[in-house]
């Protein structure tokens, strides 16, 4: 992907919640065309005002296109696939017809499987992502940042040229060769907290207070490290270290996952506890606190939507 002005660089954001809208935001914000697909009560906020971009350094609102029709993906270059890791394969093959043949799919996800989903069924190149950001949607068409905005993504052609882009959306990309041991790392951190936040709905900060919480913390972080080894997968980093570090930095946070029950909404749960629990039976690890983790969030998530 050769440079190119910012009027033919189009990108476009498959599922505009908290994640795209940022991204896609700060493209538009430096002056590249930006197109949202995202839910009708955001678009039409974001038509009418712009969206809102509340954040760290910055609050203004920024201008830039909004859809709820799959149609308008035609003519980007660049795709940032949000959706919710439950909705992957289904979203890919909906979007497909409208994709051109030399655009290329970031996936923007949780988990670790995404990007695999996606080549599935997708003829297009789809380039894995690992994202650090803490967003939410505060309201239609206003996002509200709360932390960092960084992203890895896996080496290809294109990587290069995309990360220049963002560099000029003042986003930093690093392109990285590991981008599998990289969404491990992010991956292990998620197994750690997400599903303890949402069966306790406490922020990290409490959680970690409680006793007994980091021995079991640890126990699944042993068991994701086991499954990554013997995945062939080099996890970069403490990951231990990397636990701990984030009931200080980040000891007011819900985890989505929390979020997500809370709301009565499905949780990814599957792709974070659930996909070391998976990995590991195919490769003969045992898993069990992850696999206690993930049908403690199941059981939970059932109670609610019962009600």
């Amino acid at each position: 992907m050769s440079s190119v002005s910012h009027s033919d660089q189009r990108f476009a954001v498959m599922g505009a919640g908290s994640v795209g809208c940022y991204f896609g935001g700060m493209l538009a914000r430096a002056g590249f065309p930006v197109t949202l697909i995202g839910r009708a009560s955001h678009v039409d906020a974001i038509r009418e005002h712009g969206l809102l971009l509340d954040t760290q350094s910055f609050t203004e609102h920024v201008k830039l296109d909004a859809s709820t029709e799959l149609s308008a993906l035609a003519g980007a270059r660049v795709v940032l696939f949000c959706v919710k890791s439950t909705d992957t394969e289904h979203a890919a093959r909906q979007m497909r017809p409208f994709l051109a043949p030399d655009c290329v799919v970031l996936s923007l996800q949780n988990g670790v499987e995404n990007a695999e989903i996606l080549q599935r069924v997708l003829p297009q190149r789809v380039i894995p992502a690992v994202v650090y950001v803490a967003t939410e949607m505060a309201g239609p068409g206003h996002l509200k940042h709360h932390g960092r905005g960084e992203l890895v993504i896996g080496d290809s052609p294109e990587s290069a040229h995309i990360a220049a882009c963002f560099a000029e959306a003042a986003v930093q990309v690093d392109v990285s060769q590991n981008v599998m041991g990289a969404l491990w790392a992010k991956l292990i951190v998620n197994c750690a907290y997400n599903a303890l936040s949402a069966i306790a709905q406490q922020p990290y900060g409490k959680l970690v207070q409680v006793e007994g919480v980091t021995d079991l913390m640890k126990s699944a972080v042993d068991e994701c490290l086991q499954v990554a080894q013997a995945d062939g997968v080099l996890v970069p980093g403490d990951s231990y270290e990397a636990v701990q570090r984030i009931a200080q930095t980040m000891s007011t946070q819900y985890s989505s996952t929390a979020q997500d029950v809370a709301r009565g909404k499905p949780s990814e749960i599957d792709y974070l506890n659930g996909y070391v629990f998976r990995r590991g039976a195919a490769l003969g690890i045992p898993t069990p606190v992850n696999h206690a983790l993930l049908t403690l969030v199941k059981l939970i998530s059932k109670n609610k939507t019962d009600k």
